[in-house]
């Protein structure tokens, strides 16, 4: 499985459409997205990319994806988003999301949260990495995201196509 790593930020006029304009700059907008919890399933590959270019599926399916988000309307404060994950030889691995107010704070979570959940498991992943993304609001909200994309599935044709036809 191929999981596509971006990072993005949005500014808008609420926090909210911030959030969307950074959805949009990942490359995952208009999807319905599912959050998963952090496991690498075995035989993943996970690729750092700057944008979603091919975001699998329609508008509104399904997306499953693992997101971490910062948010913030406070004149000069900061929003930093971030994943990190570890492999093993055969993909398998663990991932966990962060947001904090500057990047220093955001890499020593992500890295402290990676060797916990190791610890938890009694295992060791020798291959690490990180993507993050931040900024600073000068004005208008702004919103920091990273995504991790899955896959997506499409909502069932035939029941759409059923309750389209269905008497009011």
């Amino acid at each position: 499985m191929n999981i596509l790593v971006a990072g993005a930020v949005g500014h808008g006029p609420t926090t909210l459409a911030a959030f969307d304009a950074a959805l949009v700059a990942a490359g995952v907008a208009d999807r319905n997205l599912i959050y998963l919890s952090s496991v690498l399933p075995p035989a993943s590959l996970v690729e750092q990319v700057d944008r979603i270019g091919r975001t699998p599926g329609g508008w509104g399916d399904r997306l499953y994806c693992v997101v971490a988000q910062a948010r913030t309307a406070v004149p000069d404060a900061q929003a930093w988003a971030g994943l990190g994950w570890v492999q093993d030889a055969c993909g398998r691995g663990l991932l966990v999301e962060h947001d904090a107010e500057d990047e220093a704070s955001l890499r020593g979570l992500v890295t402290a949260s990676l060797d916990a959940l190791c610890r938890n498991r009694g295992v060791r992943f020798p291959t690490r990495g990180i993507e993050v993304a931040g900024a600073r609001c000068t004005g208008q909200p702004v919103c920091a995201l990273v995504v991790a994309v899955f896959q997506s599935t499409a909502w069932d044709p035939g029941r759409r196509a059923a309750r389209a036809a269905a008497p009011v």
